[in-house]
């Protein structure tokens, strides 16, 4: 990480001399780079190289099962981990509609199994209101299988259950309020780090000013 592509270059290079001593070996063919900025052919004139091997420059790719983008955007990531988290709502599905089982057990399931699938690396997210809208959709379906139907009072019918429904019965933080929990948790973690560390000072601003990061 970097904040120009000079940077960069001359940490891979210390990165490649530091594996060599202990008899590691970096693949350039399976390393790849990528530009953070406002200006979207920043960096485009540049040629990264690893040993006389060019490194492939990308647009988005996988870091530690994240999906990073050079837009910072959290729309291909928040894509990624609904549909992680629908398979796995299908796979229990029938655990969370049996009636052998209490909905507090079922909400157990539901929060130890499916949500830290949905939320894997939220720590980071940045959420606008369309995200907000598809998270509580989320897990407003769930809790619908969860809870099950209820029967009108005036009609005699069984009905699902409507979304401010769910703030009488759900007595647990909805499932944004545990991404914003945990944001602040992760915030004041990287904030005791000392100065030195590059996530700190990425949170405080301090070293990657430029218009470009890489």
């Amino acid at each position: 990480m970097g904040g120009s592509v000079h940077t960069v270059k001359k940490n891979a290079e210390a990165l490649v001399d530091a594996t060599k001593e202990i008899g590691l070996e970096v693949n350039a063919h399976k390393t790849q780079y990528m530009t953070v900025s406002r200006d979207q052919n920043a960096g485009r004139i540049h040629c990264m190289k690893m040993d006389n091997s060019p490194i492939k420059r990308v647009e988005e790719f996988k870091y530690l099962g994240t999906t990073l983008t050079n837009q910072n955007s959290i729309q291909e990531e928040m894509k990624s981990r609904l549909k992680l988290g629908n398979a796995c709502y299908y796979s229990v599905q029938n655990l969370l509609s049996s009636s052998l089982l209490s909905k507090s057990l079922k909400i157990k399931i539901y929060r130890t199994i499916i949500l830290p699938v949905v939320l894997y690396g939220c720590e980071t997210w940045s959420l606008t209101l369309r995200e907000v809208r598809r998270l509580r959709m989320f897990e407003n379906r769930v809790l619908r299988r969860v809870f099950g139907p209820k029967r009108d009072k005036v009609t005699g019918e069984w009905r699902k259950l409507h979304n401010d429904e769910f703030r009488n019965i759900y007595s647990q933080p909805n499932i944004v309020r545990v991404v914003k929990s945990r944001r602040m948790r992760w915030m004041g973690h990287v904030a005791c780090l000392r100065e030195g560390r590059g996530v700190h000072s990425v949170l405080v601003g301090k070293e990657f000013i430029g218009e470009t990061q890489t």
